[in-house]
């Protein structure tokens, strides 16, 4: 087990963060996992028996100190880090016309600035063990949806992927940008959140397989971009 890879989850109580965690764990990898509901977190672990390999650390994925004590505490705990996940992020309802601006900020803050955070807290020990980063963003990143702010956001994730790939890549570490389309998750269901649409959907562990694969190619593979629709979804 000492030996096992080290991967840090934002947002990983739930959701695809939460499913990337299991299936990571079920490979034998050691795992953290931040969120910003203790509660959550505290169940999460208690639905996988409590698993040494496991780690939970609630924070905020926006705030510069949760960040830094998320990885610290990965380091800490398991010695090293070979991968960070910046998975937390949400969307609001409402477009940039009729939305409502004080929901705005926390998304923003959440979407952008989180994995940007994660980055730059994680990379001296990714440059340690030339690991890799994996950045979640979505189709929305490279479409334009009338007035969508959470569109925006996830714009500025792919942007975040391909400099940064730039800025490491030197270092041994790896950069990947996993795009989902629609995935039947709590993201539907926030309060001021993007309504659920009548379509078809993925589900969380799908778009985890994706993240579990990127984090498991071979020394001196870099994928640079992986993106997942459910069959029907036409943009």
């Amino acid at each position: 087990m000492k030996d096992s890879p080290v991967t840090l989850i934002t947002g990983g109580s739930s959701g695809i963060g939460a499913a990337a965690a299991r299936q990571l764990l079920e490979l034998g990898h050691r795992v953290t996992v931040t969120a910003r509901g203790e509660e959550r977190l505290r169940h999460f672990a208690e639905e996988l028996g409590r698993p040494e390999a496991l780690v939970t650390v609630t924070g905020d994925a926006s705030e510069p100190a949760d960040v830094r004590t998320a990885v610290a505490t990965t380091v800490e705990r398991f010695g090293r880090l070979d991968n960070a996940v910046a998975n937390a992020g949400f969307g609001t309802a409402g477009t940039l016309a009729d939305g409502d601006p004080e929901h705005w900020r926390a998304m923003v803050l959440t979407n952008v600035l989180g994995p940007a955070l994660l980055i730059n807290a994680a990379l001296p020990a990714l440059t340690r063990s030339r690991g890799r980063i994996v950045l979640v963003g979505s189709v929305a990143g490279h479409i334009n949806i009338p007035g969508n702010l959470y569109g925006a956001t996830k714009w500025a994730v792919t942007g975040l992927a391909e400099n940064t790939r730039l800025l490491v890549t030197g270092s041994g570490i790896g950069v990947t940008l996993v795009a989902p389309g629609r995935v039947e998750t709590g993201f539907w269901n926030q309060p001021g959140g993007t309504a659920r649409p009548d379509a078809p959907m993925l589900t969380d562990d799908q778009i985890a397989a994706s993240i579990v694969w990127a984090l498991t190619q071979p020394p001196g593979v870099d994928v640079t971009s992986v993106t997942v629709r459910p069959i029907g979804q036409e943009r």
